[in-house]
């Protein structure tokens, strides 16, 4: 192999490289049970991704809670204060749960209203394989959720919230405070298998 193809091959390898990781930004979310760190798939829901790194960059979740939790189901936040005040938030996006992925256990999606196009900040992580969220069709009731993104570290934080006593409103009785949410290069350790 000549030198120019060698050359040209690890050129087009880092480009590559550096386009995968573009598209595929890692978010922690610390949270005072512990670290939650996600992958972010910014090429199947380029808009929904946008949409939370500009959240993560304007420091809107730090200092929410996880303030609806269902075991078994899934874990939600980044939209209420401790004292269960909604934090303001910009106009909502256009759904894009007809990308592919799906409410599978560890996936990270929007939450949202009955409005299939209504979803801003808040956002939920599955502990559960909920097939029942994913999209069907472009009907009110078959848009779905849109899915964003996998845990790829820290699903035992999840599951602990996940397992965490709550009142009859589906809040936990332990206030689990969302410290800070921000975009890092790496996990620090690999990946758990899902």
């Amino acid at each position: 192999m000549s030198i120019k193809r060698i050359f040209l091959s690890l050129a087009t390898l880092v480009l590559f490289n550096s386009l995968t990781a573009a598209a595929l930004p890692l978010v922690e979310i610390k949270t005072s049970q512990g670290a939650i760190i996600v992958e972010l798939n910014s090429q199947r829901a380029p808009k929904t991704v946008a949409n939370f790194l500009q959240y993560v960059k304007d420091g809107q979740y730090s200092g929410t809670i996880f303030h609806r939790v269902i075991s078994g189901f899934m874990i939600q936040g980044g939209g209420m204060t401790p004292s269960m005040d909604e934090k303001p938030t910009r106009a909502p996006i256009r759904n894009e749960a007809d990308n592919g992925l799906t409410n599978s256990l560890g996936s990270i999606a929007m939450a949202r209203t009955g409005d299939p196009h209504s979803a801003t900040a808040q956002f939920y992580i599955n502990v559960a394989n909920n097939t029942s969220l994913n999209y069907t069709d472009p009907s009110e009731r078959g848009w779905g959720y849109t899915v964003f993104g996998r845990v790829v570290q820290g699903m035992d934080v999840v599951q602990r919230i996940a397992r965490m006593p709550t009142d009859s409103g589906d809040v936990p009785m332990q206030t689990v405070v969302i410290e800070s949410v921000k975009i890092i290069d790496a996990p620090a350790s690999k990946p758990a298998a899902q």
